[in-house]
């Protein structure tokens, strides 16, 4: 429903601050990292994530879109709610956690308040490859100069597959059958994935 809010910093802790757009203030939720951003008085557009449950409802706010898009694949691991989510970006850069991730150093997770083993290790394997091809996958997207195999091979990571896995269906496919269009490209390389 809010995508950013965009005015001025009026209160500020570690934990929240309120902006201030044409009199109406904001509470949002922020993590350490994004409070290191902001300072009371200044005009500053927090990229927002809202979260609406039956008893609350808790708006959190971000200085970078990496960071809000690490927050959100974080709250969609079992067991990492939205208050740990923040906890972890708070210990700890994104660029950091998604290397941690990534590196699948367990010990690192679990050294953050409230991120226990399991927890640590749940988080490692649902999140490993996503937030891998979040970087690659942005390599590939661009609209100019893109060939058909490459805008496929960009959608089918966009869905979530690993880029290995699509590289090889992808190009055994058009070893076959050189110049599909990317549709057909993509519906055969789902049957084969």
């Amino acid at each position: 429903m809010f995508d950013y809010f965009k005015g001025k910093i009026t209160s500020l802790t570690p934990t929240n601050c309120v902006v201030d757009i044409n009199g109406v203030g904001y509470l949002l939720s922020i993590s350490l990292t994004t409070y290191s951003e902001l300072k009371v008085g200044e005009e500053f557009t927090l990229l927002a994530h809202a979260i609406y449950r039956e008893d609350n409802q808790q708006l959190f706010g971000f200085s970078t879109t990496d960071e809000r898009e690490l927050f959100r694949h974080l709250i969609s691991v079992s067991g990492v709610g939205a208050n740990t989510a923040r906890m972890m970006l708070s210990s700890m850069p994104p660029k950091e956690l998604i290397s941690a991730i990534t590196q699948e150093q367990v010990k690192a997770l679990k050294g953050i308040k409230g991120i226990g083993l399991r927890t640590a290790e749940r988080i490692v394997v649902d999140l490993k490859d996503k937030v891998k091809q979040t970087g690659e996958a942005q390599e590939f997207i661009s609209p100019e100069g893109n060939t058909n195999n490459e805008e496929a091979l960009s959608a089918l990571m966009m869905l979530g597959f690993s880029k290995k896995p699509v590289e090889k269906a992808i190009g055994q496919i058009l070893q076959n059958e050189p110049g599909l269009s990317v549709e057909e490209i993509i519906k055969r390389a789902l049957k084969k994935l």
